[in-house]
């Protein structure tokens, strides 16, 4: 049987507006009855209902987190920004994958307002306008976490992915390389093709470099595409000898595509990632990589989300993270 706040109230034999009392730290309670209240919930084991809490004060002190994959160390790491300062600020957490698919995202953001959750954190690869336009109308406030809205019009969190691009490109641009291929994940992903792939693109321009669509890759952003990606270069007129990899995993295949090949990485052929995940230190060589902050990404977008929960002052909705390349054994 569910205990209720009557219950409790009855065992105590005081009125159910003292218990709510105690139950929200309400200083206005002697402690001869906070007592007396606080041991029937023990005994009785008493959950407040947090919906029922909700409906009354209007707020449910919880916040929907909508994310591709929980399970990538990718997202896990942002996820935990998230959380811990949830935490700080006492709000639970309601995760869900999306599976990067527009259908679900749009699924999951009408479930979220049906929770009733005080605000989201959004991720995605790509905002579609079906999803813009679902947002602009939302019922609560909701901050985009890695995520680039090409409006502007969304509260968002990230990094000046085009010029962290450009600066990667430019570190192999420096070790004189002429064919530095970029292996991408999708690109109908705003953030790979409208600001890695044009920071790339420019990198070379300035080198007086013409860009060579041969060397451009678009392909899922894993291991295995990594590989095949350089397995498919090595063969074609004029190699590259050098790559720019839109994350981590890819990199690792491209790594590991080079020394199968009976090459070495970084004599003969240098490679440069975007991400550095924990797996930029776990492979040999160790990967040179951008710093994708995705622990800060996390938690400012949760501390931001929290000031347009609360109402506090919003300085600027916009928020871009200082980023930097990590020099490891991938690069000379």
């Amino acid at each position: 049987m569910t205990i209720t706040i009557y219950d409790v109230a009855r065992e105590a034999n005081v009125s159910m507006a003292t218990v709510s009392r105690v139950v929200n730290g309400n200083p206005n309670v002697k402690p001869a009855t906070r007592k007396k209240v606080l041991d029937v919930i023990k005994r009785l084991e008493y959950r407040p209902n947090e919906v029922a809490r909700g409906l009354a004060s209007k707020k449910t002190t919880t916040v929907g987190v909508i994310i591709p994959d929980m399970s990538n160390i990718f997202y896990a790491e942002l996820a935990r920004g998230i959380e811990d300062i949830a935490t700080m600020y006492r709000y639970n957490i309601i995760l869900s994958n999306s599976d990067q698919r527009e259908d679900k995202e749009l699924q999951l953001l009408e479930t979220m307002f049906g929770k009733q959750v005080d605000g989201i954190v959004f991720m995605s690869e790509h905002v579609s306008i079906d999803l813009l336009n679902m947002m602009e109308r939302s019922p609560v406030p909701i901050v985009l976490a890695g995520t680039i809205d090409a409006t502007g019009h969304m509260p968002s969190v990230n990094i000046d992915y085009h010029q962290a691009a450009f600066e990667a490109v430019n570190r192999l641009l420096q070790n004189n390389h002429k064919r530095i291929a970029y292996v991408s994940g999708s690109l109908s992903s705003t953030i790979n093709r409208a600001f890695k792939f044009t920071g790339y693109e420019k990198a070379l321009a300035q080198a007086s470099i013409e860009l060579d669509n041969d060397l451009v890759v678009e392909s899922e952003a894993t291991y295995d595409a990594g590989y095949t990606a350089f397995n498919n270069l090595k063969g074609i007129n004029d190699a590259p000898t050098a790559y720019f990899a839109g994350n981590d995993e890819l990199a690792i295949g491209l790594i590991h595509g080079v020394q199968d090949a009976g090459l070495n990485v970084p004599n003969d052929v240098e490679v440069i990632s975007f991400e550095n995940s924990k797996l930029a230190r776990m492979v040999r060589p160790e990967l040179t990589s951008v710093v994708l902050p995705l622990y800060d990404i996390g938690a400012v977008s949760m501390r931001l989300l929290t000031k347009y929960m609360n109402k506090e002052k919003i300085e600027e909705k916009t928020v871009i993270l200082p980023h930097r390349i990590c020099e490891r054994n991938s690069v000379k």
